[in-house]
């Protein structure tokens, strides 16, 4: 499987409303444990530490997604800037340029 198609899946897995029950689960079931174990600092570590690895995760997946999504945009606007006769060349591919140079083409 490539990079791509595992974090498109990771990112409709963590965005189906399954996923927050299962969260909400998580969580009900460590609180109710907590009497068991007696609130000790393993039982807090362990909610700590599965949150924050799945947090750590979560933001390249959303990063991957969001760049791959960025890139498809720009490509369809460029397109659209290519179709139209009345449409400015000049802005295809401005997303590369710096943001003073965007901002004067913006101001003309």
């Amino acid at each position: 499987m490539t990079f791509a198609k595992l974090t498109d899946a990771t990112a409709h897995a963590a965005g189906h409303p399954w996923a927050v029950i299962a969260s909400v689960m998580l969580v009900l079931v460590w609180a109710l444990a907590g009497p068991y174990f007696e609130w000790s600092e393993d039982h807090q570590l362990f909610i700590n530490t599965v949150t924050t690895i799945i947090t750590f995760w979560l933001v390249f997946v959303i990063q991957a997604t969001q760049n791959r999504d960025t890139l498809a945009l720009h490509a369809k606007m460029d397109e659209l800037i290519r179709a139209t006769d009345k449409a400015r060349n000049a802005f295809i591919g401005i997303d590369h340029k710096a943001a003073e140079e965007v901002e004067q083409m913006r101001e003309k």
